[in-house]
C-alpha cells in the first residue's frame, strides 16, 4: 500500500468515527474492507479507478462464496470511502455513486418474549457493584431500545431523571430523546448513588460532571461493548435460552412488543432513531407473525 493511500486511510477512519459516528465494530469492518480493496488494487492508485474497475473488484470477491450481506457491506465501504474522498476533493468525480450490491435477503428480526426478557433479567447476579451495573444496563437496552454504542456512550449530561428521559446520540451524531420506565429508572439512581462509585476499587475515578461517563469499568473508564455482550451471553448461557442474544435483540424486542401493543409506527421510529419509516415497518411484519403463530396454534381450524 503506497503511503498516500495510507493517508487517505487515517483520514477515512477519522471520517467514520467523528463525522459518522460509527460503532467501533462498523468502523473497523469498513477500515477492514478498504484495506482489502486497496491490497487488490496492486500498483493501481485507488484515486485513478474508474466504475468499470469497481465493478471488476466486486466479481472478484464474488468468488469467494461471501454472504450476501458481507457483499453488501463490502460494496458501502467503498461507496463511503469514494464518498470521503470526493468530499476531501482528492477526486475530481466519484466513480461508486452509481455502484450496486446485491439485494440483502429480506429476513425478520430475532426477538425475544417478554417472559425471556424477564428471565434473562431476574437470573443476572447483582450482588456485585459489576453485576449490578450490567443488570442496569440491560434494564435500559430493554426500556429504551437504545444501540448497545448508544448506551455505552451516554455521560451524566445526557440524564434528565426527573423526567423519565435520557438523552442519545445515535448515527450520524443525529440527537433524540428516549423514555425510560419507573423500573430502570430506579435501578440508574441506585446504580448512580452506590455502585458506581464502588466499581474501581483503588482508581482515582473523580468528580461527576456533565461529561463523566455513566457506565465505567473497573479502571474507572468508560464501559466498552464487549463487556456488556459478555454479561449477556453468561447469564443466557446459564438459564440455557436456546437462542443467540445480543444486544440489538434487546433493541428489536423494545420495537417489537411496542409494535405489538398498539404503539403508532411514528413514534416507534423516533425512540429507536430511524432516518426513514421503512427501517421500522420491518417490525410490523415480526408482529403480523406472531399473530399468524398464535391463530394457528390456538384456532380449532386453523
Amino acid at each position: 500500500m503506497k503511503d498516500k493511500e495510507k493517508i487517505f486511510l487515517e483520514g477515512f477512519k477519522s471520517y467514520l468515527s467523528v463525522e459518522k459516528n460509527f460503532s467501533e465494530h462498523t468502523l473497523n469492518a469498513y477500515c477492514s474492507d478498504i484495506v482489502s480493496y486497496l491490497l487488490w488494487l496492486n500498483d493501481t492508485s485507488c484515486i485513478d479507478v474508474d466504475f468499470n474497475k469497481l465493478r471488476e473488484y466486486l466479481h472478484f470477491i464474488q468468488r469467494f462464496d461471501y454472504k450476501k450481506t458481507t457483499i453488501a457491506r463490502k460494496t458501502a465501504s467503498i461507496r463511503t470511502f469514494y464518498k470521503y474522498l470526493f468530499r476531501e476533493r482528492y477526486i475530481d468525480s466519484n466513480p461508486a455513486i452509481s455502484l450496486s450490491a446485491p439485494k440483502k435477503p429480506k429476513s425478520l428480526p430475532k426477538f425475544l418474549t417478554t417472559d425471556e426478557i424477564e428471565k434473562i433479567l431476574n437470573n443476572m447476579k447483582i450482588d456485585t457493584p459489576a453485576g449490578f451495573r450490567n443488570r442496569v444496563i440491560l434494564e435500559l437496552l430493554w426500556a429504551t431500545g437504545m444501540r448497545v454504542s448508544e448506551l455505552s456512550n451516554l455521560n451524566f449530561g445526557d440524564l434528565n431523571i426527573e423526567e423519565n428521559e435520557i438523552r442519545v446520540f445515535g448515527k450520524g451524531a443525529k440527537e433524540r430523546i428516549v423514555l425510560i420506565s419507573n423500573r430502570a429508572k430506579n435501578y440508574l439512581i441506585q446504580y448512580i448513588k452506590t455502585a458506581r462509585r464502588l466499581l474501581a476499587p483503588g482508581y482515582d475515578i473523580g468528580e461527576i460532571n456533565e461529561n463523566s461517563p455513566l457506565f465505567i469499568n473497573s479502571t474507572g473508564f468508560r464501559l466498552q461493548n464487549k463487556t456488556i455482550r459478555k454479561a449477556i451471553n453468561e447469564v443466557v448461557e446459564k438459564i440455557e435460552l436456546p437462542k443467540k442474544v445480543t444486544p440489538h435483540v434487546f433493541r428489536h424486542s423494545f420495537a417489537t412488543h411496542l409494535i405489538e401493543n398498539g404503539a403508532d409506527l411514528r413514534v416507534v421510529q423516533e425512540l429507536l432513531g430511524h432516518a426513514g419509516i421503512s427501517n421500522t415497518q420491518i417490525y410490523t411484519h415480526i408482529s403480523m407473525k406472531h399473530l399468524q403463530d398464535v391463530y394457528n396454534s390456538a384456532h380449532p381450524h386453523a
